[in-house]
């Protein structure tokens, strides 16, 4: 223990706020030594010494609750009494209650005193109230006793008359409510500290698995350039069978579900015309000897797709993917199936987004505005939990999010098609994306680890539950002791916690201190055609799977009989939609601002050029020419003609030309 340790006093909280704590900030214990003058104070400095770490084991170690025996029985005898049989148990202080001998409690009697105390005047006895439910609690009391005179001192204010001598620990019952704080360590209650609302995790969950879905094939589609993507017999069976099911989808506008399912058949056969379109004509007749007896005729499944999607187009979105990201996925499917396949003549102007159609990964314009946007929400949520988390010991987290280079903003287009996507906006969102998604698995990441450190629980109610009793008047009717909280080993605020122990230690071994999750691009070969699967699943369910995904359903979902994590409880700011409106205004505003400082740049440097031409030209006109051009540009301004010849015209002064000009209607030439 430090020097600086030990001086700490006895009224101090520990963490320099003043009053009580359940946790001093350091033990201090008195030494003796022989000559020493003992006083009242070393005394009783080393109770307090002995009673505060006794007290601190049972807090920490063990825990309040029962520890042996308190069973709460019915009164042989009937009525408004029960019995409480002897037993050991622990409150929230650390203090042991002990019951030495078998004692009977008038529970009606209790009832009326609590009733006095919560309400200030007696109202009789309460039997009349028809059936009640309550807690019936043990609490810790200390009684001084045994009084004795002291000894005269030279102390100038010494005690009057008798001062207690001892300290008897007693008991109290006492009666309340029958809901309790219940103060066990949840561990799911500790990971919702960290992640926040679960409904704005979801959608920023979402919107980061979106992106993973995506990263492989952006940075395919942005490596190959004009390369063509390999067309193989995977590809054949996705054609064939995509084709055969959306010939069988009937005619008119599908039901909702049925339009999910065909718009997944249409992403499915949209990405292998697509690879077929990427390769040359000596691409497709390879191909066509191949597969051909299985493609059939590839402009008749243009038809079929341009049919289809007309169709799907018509059905209601919110219906068909009620989910918003989803939602998004169905019509950039439909979108750029109509755009870069269904044309009998697919046009080249636009590579990164029919390699990208090719991979079953559409990016439409709408959708590519839309990315913009989820990766400012992916951002501004993790920055905002880092703000907010009790503890991240990912230490580089905060810095890597806050460096992250984010895309400008769009405007959300008003036509299809009007915008074409270059490579230098598929690779921002493409780095940003990949910075992000890590960074958000890496939080989470280390919020379910911080859950294997229970924290330290402090409570302000030191009663300790020990039956709930069901009464019919002033009767006791009932008496149930199997909710009342028990020591377990490691302390009770820790039951819920040991059946998963070993379980989430098993995981945190593999999750939890090991380097942090980075983003591996895939590897695409220098030369020939590109290997790549189509992305499985877009529009399905996103499974989740892993160590991470199974330690948060350890944490989250309870197990039979165990109590469900607490809900996190946030003040929400919510942003009007004129302030939101604003700010997107405010952005297509910058982004003009930024096009218009561009082309100004531009004027600046012509003008640069044409003051260098202009100085050139000087420099080769020849020498005489040059000196005339100074004289005429410095001469006099000619005399004004007396009135005595009004009839001649005024003689117009020369202009520096090679040409004589025409005279004006009305004048001799």
């Amino acid at each position: 223990m430090t020097a600086s340790m030990a001086t700490t006093g006895k009224a101090d909280c520990g963490c320099g706020c003043g009053g009580a704590s359940t946790r001093p900030s350091a033990f201090v214990r008195p030494r003796f030594f022989a000559g020493q003058l003992l006083t009242e104070d070393d005394l009783g400095l080393l109770v307090e010494y002995v009673t505060g770490k006794a007290r601190l084991h049972n807090r920490t170690v063990s825990g309040p609750g029962v520890v042996c025996g308190l069973e709460v029985a019915c009164d042989p005898c009937g009525g408004g009494s029960v019995v409480v049989h002897p037993g050991h148990a622990l409150d929230c202080r650390g203090n042991d209650i002990v019951l030495a001998c078998k004692e009977k409690v008038d529970v009606a009697a209790l009832v009326r005193e609590q009733r006095v105390s919560s309400v200030g005047v007696d109202c009789g006895d309460g039997c009349d109230d028809g059936e009640r439910r309550y807690g019936l609690y043990v609490r810790y009391e200390e009684l001084p006793v045994d009084p004795v005179a002291p000894y005269a001192t030279e102390e100038p204010c010494p005690s009057p008359g008798c001062v207690p001598s001892r300290i008897r620990e007693g008991v109290r019952f006492v009666v309340k409510c029958a809901d309790t704080e219940d103060h066990r360590y949840n561990p799911g209650t500790r990971l919702l500290t960290s992640i926040g609302p679960l409904g704005a995790y979801d959608a920023v969950r979402a919107r980061s698995t979106r992106f993973e879905l995506y990263l492989d094939a952006m940075v395919v589609a942005r490596a190959v350039g004009v390369r063509p993507i390999r067309f193989d017999a995977a590809d054949a069976e996705r054609y064939e069978t995509s084709l055969r099911l959306l010939r069988q989808s009937g005619e008119g506008t599908p039901a909702p579900d049925v339009a999910a399912a065909m718009t997944e058949q249409v992403r499915g056969l949209a990405s292998a015309v697509a690879r077929y379109d990427t390769h040359d004509a000596a691409g497709q007749e390879r191909i066509r000897g191949e597969f051909g007896g299985r493609l059939g005729d590839v402009a008749e499944a243009r038809a079929v797709l341009g049919a289809v999607c007309d169709r799907v187009a018509a059905a209601k979105p919110e219906e068909v993917w009620p989910d918003e990201a989803r939602r998004s996925l169905g019509l950039a499917v439909i979108a750029e199936t109509r755009a870069r396949v269904v044309p009998e003549e697919p046009g080249t102007d636009a590579p990164l987004e029919v390699r990208l159609l090719a991979q079953g990964t559409p990016v439409s314009d709408a959708l590519h505005v839309e990315f913009r946007h989820d990766l400012v929400t992916i951002r501004e949520w993790l920055l905002g939990r880092l703000d907010r988390a009790p503890g991240v010991a990912d230490c580089s987290l905060r810095d890597l999010v806050r460096s992250t280079p984010l895309p400008r903003l769009l405007p959300a287009p008003e036509q299809e098609g009007d915008r074409r996507l270059t490579s230098t906006d598929l690779a921002q969102v493409e780095e940003a994306a990949a910075r992000l998604t890590a960074a958000l698995t890496r939080f989470v990441t280390d919020a379910a680890c911080a859950t294997l450190t229970p924290p330290c629980i402090d409570r302000t109610d030191t009663d300790v539950l020990l039956a709930h009793l069901e009464l019919d008047g002033c009767d006791v009717l009932r008496v149930c002791s199997a909710t009342r909280e028990q020591v377990l080993p490691g302390g009770s605020a820790y039951g819920e916690w040991l059946p998963k122990l070993y379980r989430l230690r098993e995981l945190a071994e593999r999750l939890c201190c090991h380097p942090a999750a980075v983003y591996r691009p895939p590897t695409v070969p220098p030369e020939g055609a590109v290997p790549r699967p189509c992305v499985p699943g877009l529009l399905g369910p996103w499974r989740r799977t892993g160590d991470l995904e199974t330690m948060w359903n350890l944490l989250l979902r309870p197990a039979p009989g165990e109590t469900p994590p607490k809900p996190l409880h946030e003040q929400v700011y919510t942003v009007p939609s004129e302030v939101t409106d604003s700010l997107h205004e405010l952005s297509v505003l910058r982004a003009q601002v930024r096009d218009l400082t561009d082309t100004v740049k531009t004027l600046h440097a012509q003008l640069d050029t044409a003051r260098e031409q202009v100085g050139q030209v000087r420099e080769q006109l020849p020498e005489r020419l040059g000196e005339r051009l100074d004289e005429l540009e410095s001469a006099p301004p000619p005399p004004a003609r007396e009135k005595a010849e009004p009839a001649k015209p005024p003689a117009r002064r020369a202009r520096p030309s090679a040409r004589t000009q025409k005279p004006r209607s009305g004048e001799s030439s």
